[in-house]
């Protein structure tokens, strides 16, 4: 099991690896290894996931997910195949953390007195910066 958060685990099993020839790091090996590792997970279909956490995850990461509701995340970062499925799987771990943190929306406010005074004292200052490169006529 994968935890996400203290009421989100997802199993091993829902992730799926496909490896293929990295254009990263590797000498010699980059040639004849398959090293890239793209961990593809089912948002759509996952039984780990309530339906409030789908559609978190498919709002957030739309840019990853494509029309059929999979997640795709790539590393090729390391030279090793064993190292990139690691750093795979911790960045799907972040996306999901992240994607499922939810902020309380913004109360808007007034500006105070001070910051008021303080943007229009810089604006003065500017202005008398710009009248004093004028010509004297």
């Amino acid at each position: 099991m994968i935890h996400i958060n203290k009421s989100t685990a997802i199993s091993e099993d829902e992730l799926t690896y496909d490896f293929s020839r990295s254009s990263g790091p590797g000498g010699q090996n980059v040639n004849k290894v398959n090293t890239r590792v793209t961990l593809y997970f089912d948002v759509k279909n996952s039984p780990s996931l309530t339906g409030f956490k789908k559609k978190a995850i498919t709002s957030k990461l739309r840019t990853r997910i494509n029309k059929e509701g999979v997640l795709r995340v790539i590393s090729q970062k390391h030279r090793t195949q064993a190292a990139n499925k690691k750093n795979a799987t911790e960045r799907f771990v972040e996306l999901l953390k992240d994607a499922l943190t939810f902020k309380p929306p913004r109360r808007k406010t007034k500006p105070t007195k001070g910051s008021i005074k303080r943007r229009l004292e810089s604006k003065k200052q500017r202005s008398q910066t710009k009248q004093l490169r004028k010509p004297v006529i």
